[in-house]
């Protein structure tokens, strides 16, 4: 019985995904996990506007990410991230793609939380490598060794991606598995949180 009932409220929740009262769906994880690709594609599924912070931040500034890097430093990008969560991304009903390194900036973890669900994806380096060799807006990766580089950034994050949100593996997963799979624990989630406590039931 607590399954059909489960489901009648998954469904109906689903029936209304277009409700901007709805928390924000956030996606983190490093660079090439999918948090684009399939931020997208959650957005058609849900009918609800897809954000990207990087892109906020560039037509913000009206300038590229790598060029914020190379002129102004990472740190000085860390914080129009961390301006882009707090101001300038929606309170409510988005779905929202982050960039591969802000859960490095010291409170962001949380600071997502609040803002929303947090979804993290995770991949493999040489997955990883396949799916951003061909970009030329990956500063990070500018070095002779970009896989080895790739499973050193990993490795310096990866308390903070396990610490930010739910987890998921994209590594052989297609777009329409791994949007189901997402929408499935978002709304289980968002379930949880409009669940009532003890101490606020009614008798």
């Amino acid at each position: 019985m607590r399954s059909r009932e489960e489901g009648v409220s998954l469904a109906s929740m689903q029936d209304n995904a277009e409700n901007t009262t709805q928390p924000n769906l956030i996606l983190t994880g490093f660079m090439g996990t999918g948090k684009s690709s399939v931020g997208r594609q959650l957005a058609r599924i849900f009918k609800r506007p897809f954000f990207d912070t990087d892109t906020i931040i560039q037509q913000k500034t009206q300038r590229k990410i790598s060029e914020i890097f190379e002129t102004d430093g990472e740190t000085a990008f860390r914080e129009l991230e961390k301006k882009c969560v707090s101001e300038w991304i929606p309170e409510s009903g988005a779905i929202i793609s982050t960039g591969g390194g802000i859960v490095t900036i010291p409170g962001m973890r949380e600071l997502l939380r609040s803002r929303g669900i947090v979804i993290t994806l995770f991949a493999s380096a040489e997955t990883i490598y396949s799916r951003t060799s061909s970009s030329s807006n990956r500063p990070l990766l500018r070095t002779e060794n970009p896989v080895a580089r790739i499973r050193e950034l990993l490795a310096q994050r990866e308390r903070a991606y396990v610490e930010s949100g739910i987890g998921i593996l994209t590594d052989g997963r297609n777009m329409i598995d791994l949007s189901e799979k997402i929408r499935r624990i978002y709304l289980r989630e968002v379930l949880l949180r409009n669940k009532p406590t003890n101490g606020s039931a009614k008798n």
